[in-house]
């Protein structure tokens, strides 16, 4: 591909893809993960002289404790047989949720699969209710006869909106990166040296890209300080468009009668050797520019 706009755009789309597509696999390839929810609800359970005042203290007081009930050695221990999980990893797959001014705490477990997210939400909720934390003028039910079981891994959505912005941002990357490439092109200014040394050439010669919109200012000034017309030279027939091209736009003699000369190449360093060592000994190789 001739065009350095295309290749890179080419490249680039290719690079936004494969990241895109690697990340969506990881991301849809993890492991299934579910959550069990169920939901505390507080009431009162006295019936005794001052019992409605006793409950709303004892409720505003005690209800935050649930947070850590939840994570209790004592609660774990006692749902750790129905969870297939040790007490120490199941303390790290619970959360509590306080519905504020209502008295329902919402408790959620993660497991691997939705029967076991079931089971173990159910024994944690029988757990906490058993620890009878509001007594004597309190006590927790579950609001509803069996846990809630949702997916909650993979997450497509989230996966997929991640895979686009790591798809973008990779394309971005590998864009500024070939348009801003310094190593790169010292590495191809190190190949033009030579092959001009091998053509006897051993004075500085500058070395441009073609895709550089400073180039044409650049070789304008070059043109000054020679005091003479640039003559634009493909050293290959394929380069014949891109050095007509660049003769146009810096109203260069294109048909051989300056005495600054403008070679255009790309990776033919083998015939910038031979055109650079026919040149008349007149003509000045004045700059290299990399099509």
């Amino acid at each position: 591909m001739k065009n350095p706009a295309a290749r890179t755009a080419v490249i680039s789309c290719a690079a936004a893809l494969a990241i895109g597509v690697l990340v969506l696999t990881v991301g849809l390839t993890r492991g299934e993960q579910y959550q069990g929810r169920v939901s505390l609800l507080a009431e009162p359970s006295g019936q005794g002289d001052g019992a409605t005042a006793q409950y709303g203290e004892v409720v505003s007081l005690a209800l935050p404790a649930l947070v850590e009930l939840a994570r209790s050695p004592s609660v774990l221990r006692a749902a750790a047989p129905v969870s297939g999980f040790s007490p120490e990893e199941l303390g790290r797959q619970v959360s509590v949720e306080l519905v504020p001014a209502s008295g329902l705490a919402r408790l959620s477990v993660r497991a691997p699969s939705a029967g076991q997210a079931e089971a173990t939400a159910s024994a944690l909720g029988k757990a906490m209710i058993d620890a009878n934390l509001l007594a004597p003028v309190g006590r927790l039910r579950p609001l509803d006869s069996r846990p809630d079981v949702v997916v909650i891994a993979p997450d497509v959505p989230l996966v997929a909106g991640l895979s686009l912005v790591a798809a973008v941002a990779a394309g971005l990357a590998v864009a500024a990166i070939r348009r801003l490439s310094p190593g790169r092109l010292r590495g191809e200014v190190g190949s033009v040296r030579r092959s001009l040394a091998a053509a006897g050439i051993h004075r500085p010669v500058a070395v441009l890209r073609g895709d550089d919109p400073e180039t044409t200012d650049r070789l304008a000034v070059l043109g000054l300080a020679a005091a003479s017309s640039l003559r634009v030279v493909p050293v290959a027939p394929e380069f014949s468009e891109a050095a007509s091209k660049l003769a146009a736009s810096l109203s260069a003699d294109g048909n051989g009668t300056g005495d600054a000369v403008v070679a255009v190449t790309g990776r033919r360093y083998d015939e910038l050797t031979t055109v650079a060592g026919l040149l008349p000994s007149g003509a000045v190789l004045m700059a290299v520019v990399l099509a």
